[in-house]
């Protein structure tokens, strides 16, 4: 088993293109590779040799439903040997059609249920706050489709009104949610007391501007606009 950490950008869809099956979803994975690239390449504070670290940066994916982009940039970075990407979704795996948290090494949580996420990451950033750990980030990707779920609705109140500021939530908007937000996602969260930033979810410099904005004291959401589902 041989993991290579020095792949860069150019070389995610060669990553992308060993996975294989009729379940790649691959819009779904594609919608978000340029968050995922940019969250690890230049804002995570987590690596392979750090994944299991108390002080490490949290990353969960809540669009598990599309995990190639995800398995690539893991990949990339050296959490996953290449040699698993072929693999995909096949029985004996450890990259199912959704990841498992005890399968894929860097993997935080089991994902793939709409909604589940959001909440995940509320509890997760609660937790480093009980313990006294103020260091450690806390970042969730999930879909616009998600925000159809009460449960997000429920956990992007309880975080604005307890003031996590060491949480971000990052929406890819490829306009796949059935149910309309009035004013748009980033009113959603600015409503419960978040800080928001809407951009671009190609562009790597705008990205990794909103990713970095300072939010004292309310947690952060940052939507990131790619083109629609229906598009291509």
């Amino acid at each position: 088993m041989t993991i290579t950490a020095d792949h860069g950008y150019h070389d995610l869809p060669r990553l992308m293109s060993l996975m294989t099956g009729d379940e790649k979803h691959d819009f779904a994975a594609t919608s978000t590779l340029d968050v995922l690239w940019v969250l690890y390449d230049r804002v995570l504070d987590v690596t392979p040799g750090r994944a299991e670290a108390t002080d490490r940066d949290r990353f969960l994916l809540s669009k598990g439903h599309g995990p190639m982009a995800y398995y690539a940039v893991l990949a990339a970075k050296g959490f996953v040997p290449e040699e698993w990407l072929p693999g995909f979704g096949s029985y004996d795996s450890p990259l199912g059609h959704h990841p498992d948290r005890v399968l894929v090494p860097g993997a935080e949580i089991g994902s793939g249920s709409l909604g589940h996420g959001l909440p995940l990451a509320v509890g997760s950033a609660l937790g480093l706050r009980a313990q006294g750990l103020t260091g450690p980030a806390v970042w969730v990707l999930i879909g616009d489709a998600e925000l159809d779920e009460g449960s997000n609705h429920e956990a992007i109140a309880y975080a604005g009104a307890a003031g996590l500021d060491r949480l971000h939530t990052v929406v890819v908007d490829n306009a796949s949610a059935s149910h309309a937000l009035p004013g748009g996602i980033a009113a959603r969260f600015e409503a419960a007391n978040w800080s928001t930033a809407t951009v671009d979810g190609r562009d790597h410099a705008a990205l990794y501007e909103a990713f970095t904005a300072p939010h004292p004291g309310r947690p952060h959401a940052v939507v990131a606009r790619v083109e629609p589902k229906n598009a291509r």
